[in-house]
């Protein structure tokens, strides 16, 4: 399993990085109906993305983890930060 979910975590990561997303926005991109496949919560778990609240708004957002991970993926430049458009 982990050979599926794994460049699919990636894909979500690198998603989010490119920039600021809503959680709203997030869930309606990522959902699935596969139980087997659960994105999201496998990279909540595994602390690569987070839910934060900001002027009432909720946005996910990569996490410095899920940062290092695309970065050692070859995924996304070291300056490269998501939630700072968003600060």
């Amino acid at each position: 399993m982990n050979d599926i979910v794994e460049p699919l975590v990636l894909d979500l990561l690198e998603w989010l990085a490119r920039r600021p997303r809503t959680y709203r926005e997030t869930m309606d991109g990522w959902r699935t109906s596969c139980p087997r496949l659960p994105i999201w919560e496998d990279a909540v778990d595994r602390g690569l993305v987070e839910r934060t609240e900001k002027e009432g708004t909720v946005w996910a957002e990569v996490t410095p983890k899920g940062l290092a991970l695309l970065r050692a993926d070859g995924r996304v430049p070291s300056a490269q930060r998501a939630s700072a458009a968003i600060n």
